[in-house]
């Protein structure tokens, strides 16, 4: 151990390399080892990115987008998995650059680890989706932010405009991390003399031409993705909420937390025998800067759940504490060798803990309960047997699924035909749809959800009335869980006569 500490005070950029290798390796072969089947996020992004649209009913596109690039290119489960560590590994890098210049190497190593602590960045990350793909982006522009206010360059303050254009496209939350960005520039004095060069308006109009093509499809579509939005976030059912909410929201972000505290406890002891006994911890007004990003985005939830009246999601913490290692390495003392030999232990042992509960919660606990767990789902069988009866009965292959996301994006993803999804026969959720081309192509109708099997759900019937129905069939889980009926019915295909148009 004293060896090891010894490595990371000399070389600690080299330390901080293995440490990203070690994410990558560890949290890419767990869940590629343990994950039978794709997890909902990840089925849902590979039935929506498929289809190219600027915007969609839910979310932005750009997860969705990345995860159907990450199929075309490498084919393979596998690569999903990384490209989520990817995610988290670049966000480390900005935050990394950021802290080396005000805390120096081991500091910077040190807050990385402390930030380590939180589940978002290894047991859930894995799961790649519009919470995972924010992490770099606002972590890039945390950054940019304090080093264009610092520098003045105008690299930063276009990286900053970047960043921020391409939070939007990830997720509409990033309005907690603008609005604090931009009232710090006009309340700090320090920050408000950056208004009277052209760094900042050219960062806005970077960031208005990067978004303007997702602005312009919202407007055009109603802002659709937002009653999404209002329904995932309930309004408050009484007065009381308004008191209750908000703290209750905090003290699940101070539970996610408890970790990153663990690792920073030794923090709190005085030992002797310094390593550097006086780092670099940057001005008053680094130092003002660090707390804005780290709790400016926070605060920005509280006030908006008391504003809107609705109740926060608790994994919206999922970008807030990404500056939370370095604001508390800033306010700490001179970093001792046997605070940091205990904080690399306890580190590793949080690292350690959070892969062997992975392994438990998908290995050892599915066989005692019957739990339903999206990633021990029969997906693979269930594609391969609707492409199989779908062909024996029509001669052709499978071109589209109508069902929910979930059986239709499973068959959509492990059939071999890799169908596309008329998600819950709706239309309006899938208007990329060509239904002419659809019923001269036919498809499968598919239910899994404990409603009748020998009757076609009513919420298939306007887009399937005709469909045939067809004897359901039983499917296990992979490990534990419950007996999977499948409901189904083809809709055979029916030729399409052109009609001449009159002279």
């Amino acid at each position: 151990m004293s060896g090891l500490i010894a490595t990371i005070e000399r070389r600690p950029q080299a330390a901080f390399a293995v440490f990203l290798a070690l994410h990558v390796v560890v949290w890419t072969a767990l869940p590629t080892l343990l994950y039978l089947n794709l997890p909902l996020d990840l089925i849902e992004a590979l039935t929506y990115g498929r289809e190219w649209q600027l915007g969609y009913d839910k979310l932005p596109p750009l997860p969705w987008w990345l995860v159907e690039i990450v199929y075309r290119v490498f084919g393979r489960d596998v690569f999903f998995y990384l490209l989520a560590q990817a995610t988290v590994i670049a966000a480390y890098a900005a935050v990394w650059a950021m802290a080396r210049k005000l805390v120096g190497g081991v500091g910077a190593l040190v807050a990385i680890m402390i930030t380590d602590g939180l589940h978002f960045f290894h047991f859930t990350a894995v799961k790649f989706n519009h919470d995972v793909v924010q992490l770099p982006l606002w972590a890039l522009a945390g950054y940019a932010y304090w080093a264009a206010l610092r520098g003045g360059r105008m690299l930063h303050w276009i990286l900053l405009g970047v960043a921020v254009g391409l939070a939007l496209w990830a997720k509409y939350f990033v309005v907690v991390l603008v609005v604090p960005l931009a009232l710090f520039l006009v309340l700090d004095p320090d920050a408000r003399k950056s208004l009277a060069t052209p760094g900042p308006w050219v960062a806005l109009a970077v960031a208005a031409a990067v978004m303007a093509p997702h602005i312009v499809w919202l407007v055009q579509n109603d802002f659709l993705p937002f009653a999404y939005a209002e329904h995932r976030a309930k309004p408050f059912q009484q007065a009381l909420d308004y008191v209750i909410q908000p703290p209750k929201f905090l003290l699940l972000q101070l539970g996610f937390l408890l970790p990153s505290l663990l690792i920073a406890s030794p923090y709190l002891r005085q030992d002797v025998g310094p390593v550097d006994p006086a780092p670099p911890h940057g001005d008053a007004f680094d130092r003002r800067i660090v707390r804005l990003l780290t709790f400016g985005p926070v605060a920005m939830v509280v006030l908006m759940t008391i504003v809107s009246g609705r109740i926060p999601v608790s994994m919206w913490g999922y970008p807030l504490w990404l500056f939370f290692g370095l604001w508390g390495v800033q306010r700490g003392r001179a970093l001792e060798r046997r605070t940091l030999t205990r904080i690399v232990v306890l580190w590793a042992l949080t690292f350690a803990g959070y892969a062997a509960a992975f392994v438990i919660q998908y290995t050892v606990i599915p066989r005692y309960d019957q739990h339903y767990r999206a990633t021990l789902f029969p997906g693979r069988e269930l594609g391969l047997e609707m492409s199989r009866r779908y062909r024996a009965m029509t001669g052709r292959p499978l071109a589209y699924v109508i069902g929910s996301m979930w059986d239709g994006g499973n068959v959509s993803h492990y059939a071999p035909e890799r169908p596309r999804v008329l998600i819950d026969g709706k239309p309006s959720r899938a208007p990329w749809i060509d239904l002419g081309d659809l019923r001269s192509r036919g498809a499968v109708v598919l239910w899994t959800d404990g409603s009748d099997p020998r009757v076609l759900p009513p919420a298939f019937r306007a887009i399937a009335a005709d469909a045939e129905i067809q004897p359901p069939f039983w499917l296990p889980f992979q490990i534990g869980g419950p007996v999977v009926e499948v409901g189904w019915a083809v809709l055979r295909p029916r030729p399409v006569v052109a009609v001449r148009p009159p002279p």
